[in-house]
């Protein structure tokens, strides 16, 4: 059964995001409205694509499964099996930017690779005081949903105070000083508080941007989207930027799909030049008459 979910504005501005193609990005917009209240559903791309494009006959199973594959390369969801052997997929950051009022419970398998299964309690009541059970997320940040605010809008306060060098720092209400918007990214880290990696000088969309304004008519956007996933995964994976643009360069002359990149960045990397003819410097031949035939 489909669900009203809330879309924040950091979505328009989120970098993983706009490593897709905008059909993976409806698609995942859409998978928002399908998912339970933990961010899960089946992984069946025909069903997906009867509840999300039905009235789109061009876009069927075979799209939407293209679709899922780009959102589980940028990291936005995760595909596993559960343990009734069923396929199933969950919205890496669903919990950091979904604010349930009334949980149904679980009604799928949790994704083994997210999901901690640590029961959440309650905070303790204060005796005339309405609230909601609080949940720590990462950055120290706990939110909170007090009576009356819809969902997806929590506040937000600082955690207990910590201790820096001797010196506390107090907790800061909701309603104290403004310290400015706290803009978290669809796609940036997922749950469990995993620290984000050291950041890449060049970054994917960099790259991208330089594939784009190299060629001579602009790629189509699916084209474009595809090779920003698999630049994502070959950064991620340490290569240099500088061998990822040769392979850039190879791709663009040769017009390929996009998912041989990996083997043309390899071709960069590792493919050896054919060693040049050695040189013979020029002697006289032992005998003049045998070499020139008797014409000198």
């Amino acid at each position: 059964m489909a669900r009203i979910r809330t879309i924040k504005p950091e979505a328009f501005a989120s970098e993983s995001l706009a490593s897709v193609s905008l059909s993976a990005e409806r698609t995942f917009f859409g998978l928002l409205t399908q998912a339970d209240d933990q961010g899960r559903c089946r992984d069946q791309a025909a069903v997906i694509a009867g509840q999300l494009w039905s009235l789109r006959r061009e876009h069927g199973p075979v799209e939407v499964e293209d679709d899922l594959t780009q959102l589980g390369g940028a990291g936005l969801i995760c595909r596993y099996e559960g343990d009734d052997g069923k396929r199933y997929l969950h919205i890496v950051t669903f919990a950091k930017h979904q604010k349930i009022n009334r949980p149904s419970g679980v009604r799928n398998p949790p994704c083994p690779h997210h999901d901690l299964g640590v029961p959440r309690e309650p905070s303790p009541r204060v005796p005339g005081a309405v609230t909601e059970p609080s949940v720590t997320r990462a950055g120290g940040l706990t939110e909170t949903s007090m009576s009356g605010e819809s969902a997806g809008q929590g506040g937000f306060r600082e955690s207990s105070p910590q201790t820096r060098g001797g010196l506390t720092e107090p907790a800061v209400s909701p309603h104290g000083p403004d310290l400015g918007p706290r803009n978290r990214d669809l796609g940036t880290t997922p749950l469990g508080g995993a620290s984000a990696p050291a950041p890449q000088t060049v970054s994917a969309k960099d790259l991208i941007g330089e594939y784009a304004a190299a060629c001579a008519h602009h790629p189509p956007r699916d084209v474009l989207g595809q090779l920003g996933v698999q630049v994502r995964r070959l950064l991620g994976e340490g290569i240099d930027p500088t061998h990822i643009r040769s392979g850039l360069a190879r791709h663009r002359a040769k017009g390929l799909h996009p998912s041989t990149l990996p083997s043309l960045v390899h071709e960069a990397m590792n493919s050896t030049a054919s060693a040049p003819a050695a040189h013979r410097p020029w002697t006289n031949p032992a005998d003049v008459a045998a070499a020139y035939g008797g014409d000198l």
